[in-house]
């Protein structure tokens, strides 16, 4: 018997490790498990009750609404995406996501926009402003290679981009070193 489960508040590979500890510690098997979602094998009925309080004594949510599943999936894919840069340079969000989820990018963007009061561009935004901060204060790359990095189309994009969200200028922030976000309040 396996099962695949939705997850929210999964935002890292650590907390991929903590969501197959949990599963594991009931007696589970984890065929696989990425950011969002893990399936589980079982020789027994999967006892799903057990498995969401387990989830939320670590801080995750078992997601059962079909929509919500969507959602989070689209989260999922825009963060992984940005943060360990998943997404091809040659092709645009709109794409990218149609392409991974199987699902036109209009009902995509419809459905996020219903449900998160924001649009997936600005969720995209944020989460790369949120990168941009994080290669600022590690001082590993210049600008102009993280402006390629997170597939900007040229220096002065980013800048810009930056001050409308943070005020503040990229250069600034970085003589600042002032406070981020984790990924799971965006």
């Amino acid at each position: 018997m396996e099962q695949i489960i939705y997850i929210k508040n999964m935002v890292c590979p650590r907390c991929i490790r903590v969501v197959k500890e949990d599963i594991q510690s009931l007696g589970y098997k984890t065929k696989n498990i990425k950011l969002g979602e893990a399936s589980i094998s079982a020789d027994t009925a999967i006892n799903i009750r057990q498995i969401r309080k387990k989830l939320i004594e670590s801080g995750f949510e078992l997601l059962e609404d079909k929509q919500i599943q969507c959602i989070e999936k689209i989260r999922n894919t825009i963060v992984d995406a940005i943060q360990n840069g998943k997404k091809p340079k040659n092709i645009n969000f709109s794409d990218y996501l149609s392409q991974e989820l199987g699902k036109a990018y209009n009902t995509l963007s419809a459905l996020f926009s219903a449900h998160e009061n924001q649009t997936i561009e600005k969720f995209i935004i944020n989460q790369k402003i949120e990168k941009i901060k994080e290669l600022l204060v590690y001082e590993e790359l210049t600008l102009s290679e993280i402006a390629w990095q997170l597939d900007y189309s040229s220096l002065a994009h980013l800048s810009n981009q930056f001050k409308q969200v943070t005020g503040l200028t990229p250069t600034h922030f970085k003589k600042g070193k002032k406070e981020r976000k984790s990924l799971d309040q965006l």
